[in-house]
């Protein structure tokens, strides 16, 4: 590859590389499983075709010289492809494959290469492929394409690479380049503000859409002080001083039929019913620590998909978050579903994803002491985060082998101990938890609930009257 210029990170990827720290690593974590052994020769050769096509991916991170600079993108002269895809032995015994994966999300990307490797895990009856890639890199809708890239619709390896995903470079104003990488920095920060409402020469092409502006813009404000005035989120076990050690699990995977057949007769989205679920498991499992639910709900933090429509042209973090209050003081599952329900009509309405956007990019050239405050300021609003992702509806091979289940781990931030990822794949939903050790130190016991919760509402929409009357909405059985 010839060689490229240092180019300096976007605003909000160099946000998510500035809140890595030792108890929350920002590394997107995922684990493909196949029905036999990858041969690892073929594996690399297919990493080598399909994923380093990506420029990306062979760079690494590094600081630039001069007043004011910020981290840069450089290629890496020294890459070693053998470093970034490894082979790793699977011990024996049932929890051989949650207690490797827990080490491999605990344990830091180095960052003099490019911040990503593959392991191969491979047991007298388990083939896995446990994936690291920082968060800097993309966000989880930009590594669903490059899972796309890497894997077939058939046992058939027949593609070639595809196009290389590069960021735009942005047009620079004559003060940013003046004022250098610093300059560049805060101009990245206040075009991504801009892009939010869709100002800019928008408005001087067209005036008359001044008012449509000027309304965004007091919504903007109004969203941007609701968050400047959430109080922290309840007390509970979620919450708590952090180490270095997570802990992995993922739950028996639901039937996506049955999921959406419970939508449908409840009338609401997939993902109301997967909140929901969540918001049950969580329940459960803090009633059964002997803790006191209160009304007081648990606050999750939600990533929102701020792309345009259409497919993914370049990598990078292009979504804002959403605070959502589980309902886990409501009893009843399916009020629980309408409750979330009612919620996220309103966060639509809003424009809370779009400010928490700003304020990323805005942590990405804030200086150290600010950053930290807005990290910790997010973090005290939130007990987890939460996140769920449509993957491919059909099954997919990659090197030859079916990948029979997919899962991925969220990454928290701050004093955040708790993510919770929801996931599907060919006709079934898989939902992911990681903790940490201190806060849950058995995330199983959550991931087990999930599906419980999510049994119990089944139950609870196969006992109601059917069909429903007009206008009248269903409420599980006395």
């Amino acid at each position: 590859m010839p060689a490229l210029p240092p180019e300096p990170l976007d605003a909000v990827d160099a946000a998510w590389l500035r809140m890595d720290r030792p108890t929350n690593l920002m590394m997107i974590c995922g684990m493909m499983e196949f029905d036999g052994a990858i041969d690892l020769a073929a594996f690399k050769h297919l990493i080598a075709s399909r994923m380093l096509c990506f420029h990306r991916f062979r760079q690494r991170v590094v600081r630039a010289g001069g007043l004011g600079a910020g981290p840069c993108w450089e290629l890496d002269a020294h890459f070693d492809l053998d470093w970034h895809v490894r082979r790793l032995a699977l011990p024996a015994g049932a929890d051989a494959l949650r207690e490797l994966t827990s080490d491999l999300i605990s344990t830091a990307l180095d960052p003099s290469k490019p911040m990503w490797q593959f392991h191969l895990l491979e047991g007298d009856a388990c083939h896995a492929l446990v994936m690291r890639i920082h968060h800097c890199y993309g966000d989880g809708f930009a590594m669903l394409h490059l899972v796309e890239a890497i894997t077939d619709r058939t046992g058939q390896q027949g593609r070639r690479g595809g196009i290389d995903l590069a960021a735009a470079s942005p047009a620079r104003a004559a003060w940013e380049r003046v004022a250098g990488p610093l300059g560049e920095g805060v101009g990245d920060a206040w075009r991504a503000a801009l892009a939010v409402t869709g100002a800019g020469a928008a408005i001087l092409k067209r005036p008359g859409t001044a008012l449509d502006y000027a309304r965004s813009g007091a919504s903007l404000i109004y969203q941007a002080g609701v968050l400047a005035a959430m109080a922290p989120d309840g007390a509970t076990r979620l919450k708590g001083e952090m180490g270095v050690m997570k802990r992995v699990a993922w739950a028996a995977p639901l039937k996506l039929a049955d999921v959406k057949a419970v939508a449908a007769v409840l009338d609401c989205s997939v993902n109301d019913v997967m909140v929901a679920a969540v918001a049950g498991a969580l329940r459960a499992y803090l009633r059964d620590q002997g803790d006191a639910v209160s009304e007081r709900p648990v606050r999750a933090l939600l990533p929102v998909n701020l792309r345009a429509p259409g497919p993914v042209t370049e990598l990078g973090n292009h979504f804002g978050l959403v605070f959502v209050c589980l309902p886990i003081g409501t009893d009843d599952p399916v009020e629980r579903v309408y409750a979330v329900q009612r919620q996220m009509a309103q966060l639509k309405q809003s424009q809370q994803a779009q400010v928490a956007l700003g304020i990323l990019a805005g942590m990405g050239v804030a200086p150290e002491f600010l950053k930290e405050r807005l990290v910790a300021a997010l973090a005290a609003n939130a007990s987890l985060v939460l996140t769920n992702v449509r993957g491919p509806q059909e099954p997919r091979y990659l090197a030859g082998r079916r990948i029979t289940r997919q899962i991925f781990w969220v990454p928290q931030s701050g004093g955040i101990g708790l993510g919770v990822s929801l996931l599907s794949y060919a006709g079934e939903l898989s939902c992911g938890v990681v903790a940490d050790a201190r806060c849950v130190p058995d995330p199983g016991a959550i991931a087990s609930r999930f599906a419980a919760q999510f049994e119990q509402l089944l139950l609870c929409t196969l006992m109601m009257p059917w069909p429903a009357r007009e206008g009248v909405r269903c409420r599980s059985p006395a």
